[in-house]
Order: C-alpha cells, then structure tokens, then sequence
C-alpha cells in the first residue's frame, strides 16, 4: 500500500510512475484502479486531489502521468 500525506498533484504523479515502472499498473487502465494501492482514507484524499486536478477516474493512467519521452541514442 503506497503512503499518501499531503500529495500534490506532482508527487502523486511520481508515484503512478513508479507502478507504471515497476510493471504494477499499465498505462491504459482506468486511474479508479490505482484503488487497491490505498486504504479508503487515503483514496478519500487521492480522488479529492484528482477533482481539483480535473482529472477523471475513469480516465487513462497515460492521462495522469503523461507520455513517455526517450533521449535517442544517436
């Protein structure tokens, strides 16, 4: 279960990163299923945050997060 305190929208982004990374959670599901990370008070929290973000749980993690930028090699 991940800790949640004071959150701003940017920290909580880098935590979805962090599961997106670790192979956790996929990009194209639904933000709503970031639920099984937090207990009912924290998501009480999180779904606040992505109100005042206009962010919409049944949006895309990609929404949340943004795209993926590489550096190319060349």
């Amino acid at each position: 279960m991940l800790a949640i305190h004071q959150y701003c929208i940017t920290d909580f982004q880098d935590e979805v990163r962090a599961l997106v990374a670790r192979g956790s959670v996929g990009r194209q599901q639904r933000i709503y299923e970031l639920r099984k990370y937090f207990s009912n008070r924290q998501w009480q929290k999180v779904e606040r945050l992505l109100a005042e973000e206009d962010y919409l749980l049944r949006g895309h993690i990609i929404d949340l997060v943004g795209k993926e930028s590489w550096i190319s090699d060349d």
